[in-house]
């Protein structure tokens, strides 16, 4: 069922519609080193084949999942004209080293590369590699194209033609919703659930339960692009309070087999970061859910890692404390540093009054409110300022009295 044109092309439009920079590169034939990237089953490897078919270079094809360098200066020494293009399937699974035993070839114009690739190629590939070539990714195919391909491969003589077999209407929307974007997880439902109607015979009918049957367990894609972005979308939802979302996402990554850990860490860093003094209470909470996570392990885990990311995302929100630490960081790398008061240097060693430490320290318990203002540098500098939110808003309050005190 590969597409045998630009017409039969799904969900790439943005690449191969007409007048896109990428179809003309094909129809003119003045293809140059290309990488497509994107989940599977969105036509990376069906577009090298179709340029196969289209271009007058030589087309020499490997898969890095089984290619090593030998199999790269094979197909190279088979170039019998001036303008070949070698298309490398799974291109991310080659290392450093046989990357870079393509550039010599790209260099010198010997061959032009076409990589086909499931992982961000700004990660995966070197950067030699990757600034040579011109990079486009694939999306994940729009619903209403897939339910078009199920309904097609009924049809087409490549399909279930001449089977006597109809899909009904609910088990085609069912294919394409569960499918994830993806034409060939798509196709293996609807070939498993037609390999179950058993011996032919009248007409049959591929229908909504029978095709449930067949897809038996979801898999959830999810590779490294998906690791930083579902991340990304976790934390900023629970910084947004949305709770509904933060638990949407966890459970996105739980599912997809994501280290727990990972997940905790990330949990605690919101609570103090994004949260912090508004409800002091997150840390606690979060740092709870870890240990538990810990002790207990999963499945069980995944609750109180929900637990906290809920009452994150609930929570009131200040980065005051992040805010501060960096203001204080950025003063450090950018100014003099300042010295230590003399009234607050360590003064339990041997000799230490001589030198004149502690001197005049006034301890703030001894006074009323157990606070006493005096200098804690030598050039006052105001970092932390506390938000209105939450428990925050008293702290703001406190601090706003005693840094108006008067001293005495």
């Amino acid at each position: 069922m590969q597409p045998g044109d630009f017409d039969d092309f799904l969900g790439q439009s943005h690449l191969l519609g007409p007048k896109r920079p990428l179809r003309r590169l094909i129809e003119e034939d003045k293809i140059v080193s290309l990488i497509f990237y994107g989940p599977p089953g969105t036509g990376k490897t069906a577009l090298a084949h179709l340029i196969a078919r289209k271009t007058k270079a030589d087309f020499v094809s490997i898969n890095a999942v089984t290619a090593g360098v030998k199999d790269i200066r094979e197909a190279v020494s088979s170039i019998r004209s001036a303008k070949t293009i070698l298309f490398v399937d799974e291109i991310h699974r080659f290392n450093k080293l046989q990357q870079d035993a393509l550039l010599p070839y790209i260099e010198t114009g010997e061959l032009t590369l076409i990589g086909a690739s499931t992982e961000n190629p700004f990660f995966s590939l070197v950067p030699a590699l990757s600034s040579r070539s011109l990079i486009f990714r694939f999306n994940p195919i729009p619903k209403d194209d897939l339910r078009g391909l199920v309904k097609r491969a009924l049809i087409d003589s490549r399909g279930l033609a001449g089977n006597g077999v109809s899909l009904a209407e609910d088990a085609a929307d069912f294919i394409a919703s569960m499918s994830e974007g993806d034409a060939r997880r798509a196709l293996n439902i609807l070939e498993l659930a037609f390999l179950s109607l058993g011996e032919a015979g009248k007409e049959r009918v591929i229908t909504l339960a029978r095709v449930k049957e067949a897809l038996q367990n979801k898999t959830l894609y999810y590779d490294e692009d998906d690791h930083y972005d579902t991340i990304s979308a976790f934390i900023k939802s629970m910084r947004g309070s949305d709770p509904d979302a933060a638990v949407y996402w966890l459970a996105k990554m739980v599912e997809s087999g994501e280290d727990p850990l990972f997940i905790a860490r990330r949990i605690v860093i919101c609570a103090s970061e994004d949260v912090g003094n508004a409800d002091p209470h997150a840390l606690v909470v979060a740092v709870s859910a870890m240990q538990a996570l810990e002790r207990v392990g999963m499945p069980e885990g995944r609750i109180p890692l929900a637990q906290a990311a809920v009452y994150i995302a609930a929570a009131p929100k200040s980065n005051a404390s992040y805010t501060a630490i960096e203001k204080a960081t950025e003063e450090l790398r950018t100014q003099p540093v300042q010295q230590v008061p003399d009234h607050l240097r360590d003064a339990h060693y041997p000799g230490a009054k001589r030198l004149g430490a502690g001197k005049g320290y006034r301890y703030p318990h001894s006074f009323p409110g157990h606070y006493v203002k005096q200098e804690y540098m030598k050039i006052e500098k105001h970092f932390y300022d506390p938000s209105a939110e939450g428990f925050e808003r008293i702290i703001k309050s406190r601090l706003q009295k005693r840094r108006s005190t008067s001293d005495d």
